[in-house]
């Protein structure tokens, strides 16, 4: 299936199941910025044991790979775990919902937004910059992070709460990483 179709599939399966999510990660700098490639979905999920068989059944084998056991330990330690198209190649990061305040007031900010002919959950602008910027200090490509917090902050900064940001990049402890893509935008 297309990237699109997984990503639709994972959020029919998400919503069936009662599984509170929000996509983040590239999927959604590039509904809020300059489209890319990518080869993973990224969505934080606030999940739990007893919603396990209903994420197996939903994405079974051959057709896709999902291990349990890697389930079970996501949620006993707040981490990730993924489901892979097998015969597309495309997988799905599920990150668990952590209990840190950036992470719950970000996932309380999210909004329904329609993407792939579908309404979906994503992150706010705001959460999508901060949450890369985050990855990039973290040393997850950092390039790529950048390039896609510009395009978000161009596109989105007549609607951007400054505040909110300049706060949690202080609290984040990059403010420095902000104010860089701030200083190469052009809104």
């Amino acid at each position: 299936m297309s990237q699109q179709e997984l990503l639709k599939y994972a959020v029919a399966v998400l919503e069936a199941a009662g599984i509170p999510y929000m996509i983040t990660g590239s999927t959604v700098s590039s509904l809020q910025g300059q489209p890319r490639t990518t080869h993973d979905i990224d969505i934080v999920v606030g999940i739990r044991p007893s919603t396990i068989p209903a994420i197996l059944a939903a994405f079974p084998q051959p057709k896709f790979y999902v291990d349990e056991d890697a389930i079970r330990d996501a949620i006993a330690h707040s981490f990730m775990f993924n489901v892979i198209d097998v015969e597309g190649g495309d997988k799905i990061d599920f990150w668990l919902l952590k209990s840190e305040p950036f992470d719950r007031t970000s996932f309380h900010r999210r909004y329904k937004e329609s993407a792939a002919g579908t309404e979906m959950f994503i992150s706010q602008p705001e959460d999508t910059i901060l949450r890369k910027l985050l990855w990039s200090k973290l040393g997850g490509g950092s390039e790529k992070q950048k390039v896609d917090c510009i395009a978000v902050y161009e596109v989105n900064y007549t609607n951007l709460d400054a505040q909110y940001m300049q706060e949690w990049a202080t609290e984040l402890g990059i403010l420095d990483l902000l104010q860089e893509i701030q200083h190469e935008a052009n809104p």
